[in-house]
């Protein structure tokens, strides 16, 4: 998946999700989803973000099996430059990753919306989301 990311193929890493995977997002705020339901929306989700962050390298990748053969923990940083800006970010993330038959059937990732949205340029109207204010 994250060779696909990185060659900017979300169609591709669209596919690797059962078709009726979940992609969850537990800490996601203001516009961004909390949940996708299938390959359909993850597909949609991502058709865009090569257009928002251009990501280079994979600074950091660690894998932690469980206790469960069909889960791991994946801990992962990503760098790159965020397209509106042209400004360097590094983006930390932990992902709990499931899969059946092969293919994504859940995929958390517990990732900063803070972060991100300061890597955007976007800070100020995440904030103001919270505050209920529109920008």
């Amino acid at each position: 998946m994250i060779d696909l990311m990185l060659a900017k193929d979300m169609n591709a890493v669209a596919e690797l999700w059962a078709p009726d995977g979940i992609a969850e997002f537990p800490f996601a705020a203001g516009s961004s989803p909390r949940v996708l339901r299938g390959r359909d929306e993850v597909r949609a989700y991502l058709a865009h973000y090569p257009d928002l962050m251009d990501m280079k390298e994979v600074a950091a990748l660690t894998v932690r099996p469980t206790d469960q053969a069909d889960t791991v923990v994946v801990e992962w940083t990503a760098t790159g430059l965020t397209v509106a800006t042209s400004r360097p970010y590094r983006l930390d993330y932990i992902v709990v990753l499931t899969v059946r038959d092969g293919l994504i059937a859940l995929y958390r990732d517990y990732w900063s919306p803070l972060s991100a949205a300061a890597a955007s340029g976007g800070l100020a109207g995440l904030i103001d989301s919270f505050e209920g204010r529109n920008t």
